[in-house]
């Protein structure tokens, strides 16, 4: 009997799971949206869909909060100075890399 309760416990989410009741490309279009919109830079509409979205989906929920303290930390992590050999040697690779697309 206590072996039921417990695979009864773990098929009921806890009040505070929510379920992910849409598809993974969903996901995916609110993802790639997320940088935009932790710039204000979309319009009233998505990032009132995009709070819609996230409020419904914990595991996108977690990522942009994740996100959002990751952007936090670089923001205010000071920024190393490159030595001229650096400078020049990242410059020659974006440019190859950008000459090769």
């Amino acid at each position: 009997m206590a072996q039921r309760s417990a695979s009864k416990r773990k098929r009921q989410a806890s009040p505070t799971q929510q379920q992910h009741t849409h598809g993974k490309s969903r996901c995916l279009r609110i993802l790639r949206q997320l940088s935009a919109y932790l710039d204000d830079e979309l319009s009233a509409n998505i990032c009132e869909e995009i709070r819609r979205h996230l409020g419904a989906c914990p595991n996108c929920e977690t990522f942009v909060t994740s996100l959002r303290q990751t952007v936090s930390l670089c923001r205010h992590s000071p920024t190393p100075t490159l030595s001229t050999a650096d400078r020049a040697a990242m410059r020659k690779k974006i440019l190859r890399t950008a000459s090769s697309r």
